[in-house]
């Protein structure tokens, strides 16, 4: 049987940190502290954990770079960035969700 493509795209971001990653390379290539500092939370290994799977799934590049300290730099593939409109609607139903609840 076929499998459901919404059922697709839940496994590939199917965690809040996984999308909260993907919102944050949308504004480009970051450093592994800069989305430390910026997922409060957030542990170590974790993100870790969520950036080598995603990286496994192809939603993100890592280029290390030989130099001492070590550099490492993360950026969305274009499958990643292909995930902005999915991840705008979802910002606009936050925001007109929030205008209706409060």
């Amino acid at each position: 049987m076929d499998k459901c493509p919404v059922e697709i795209t839940l496994n590939l971001i199917s965690n809040k940190w996984k999308i909260l990653i993907i919102r944050d390379l949308l504004d480009g290539t970051k450093r592994f502290n800069e989305l430390k500092r910026s997922l409060s939370g957030i542990s170590q290994k974790v993100l870790t954990e969520q950036l080598r799977s995603m990286e496994e799934s192809g939603l993100v590049n890592r280029v290390v770079y030989s130099q001492v300290p070590p550099k490492v730099e993360y950026s969305l593939t274009e499958t990643g960035m292909s995930l902005r409109p999915i991840l705008n609607a979802m910002g606009q139903w936050g925001k007109e969700y929030m205008e209706i609840s409060t």
